[in-house]
């Protein structure tokens, strides 16, 4: 990925309490909410095929993001889920932001690498401790949580990167403005989330990349928003730490 040609400034994964509040001021419904639902991943007695592990639960939503019966309680800090693109950019525009470009993304991720050699030095430290929520264990039958989380994990709670920005490794996908490719029409995803595994996919690499229909959802894809350096003091609040100037 080539450098970012504008001064900008990132934010972290928006949470919960941020989304709510958007929620509140505007009245917005979510795609989720409107058309019945969004994907869930769950445990699946036929782990070796794909789609086994995935299914549409009419219930889940990013209030309910477990699906009937679960609530925001004790979640406000974590990111929200179940969102799609053109949600995103519903809260971005109100945010006075936007979302990032797969390029922005990348640099400002790449900057905040601790090892600009070891790709996965975002992941976890030299002596193998954890600075990221990603999957642990056996992929996808067993989750040891040794990071401490099954799913997702509070905005903030590891280490931030070099660039002070917190996640830009694991705990959920995030929504870019850049098309996967010309022949795909789907939208490019970053991060990876709490679900890559270290001896599957290692999709939490900075470099890695997987897309998605813009009008779709899942249980581990959110987003963080970025404003131009000349609007990065005004709006409202980017993400739970604040923000970082990226040149």
């Amino acid at each position: 990925m080539g450098p970012a040609h504008s001064e900008f400034a990132i934010g972290d994964e928006v949470t919960n309490s941020q989304f709510a509040t958007f929620v509140r001021a505007t009245g917005y419904v979510t795609e989720a909410e409107r058309n019945g639902g969004s994907a869930q991943f769950s445990n699946s007695n036929r782990p070796e095929v794909f789609l086994s592990w995935w299914s549409i639960d009419s219930s889940a939503t990013w209030r309910t993001p477990e699906g009937i019966g679960s609530t925001l309680q004790g979640r406000a800090l974590h990111p929200v889920v179940h969102v799609t693109l053109n949600d995103a950019r519903a809260y971005a525009q109100w945010a006075g932001g936007r979302i990032p470009t797969e390029v922005e993304w990348e640099y400002a991720a790449s900057l905040g690498l601790f090892d600009p050699q070891d790709p996965e030095s975002g992941a976890r430290r030299p002596d193998g401790t954890l600075r990221a929520n990603i999957w642990t264990g056996i992929f996808p039958v067993l989750n040891s949580r040794r990071d401490g989380y099954e799913r997702t994990a509070p905005v903030g709670c590891f280490e931030p990167g070099l660039t002070g920005a917190y996640d830009m490794i694991g705990n959920v996908w995030e929504w870019t403005e850049s098309p996967y490719s010309p022949t795909v029409p789907r939208f490019t995803i970053k991060d990876g989330s709490y679900l890559c595994s270290e001896d599957y996919c290692k999709r939490y690499r900075v470099a890695a990349r997987e897309s998605l229909e813009r009008d779709f959802s899942t249980a581990h894809i959110g987003f963080r928003i970025v404003r131009d350096a000349k609007a990065a003091t005004h709006g409202q609040p980017m993400g739970s730490a604040g923000t970082q100037a990226i040149p």
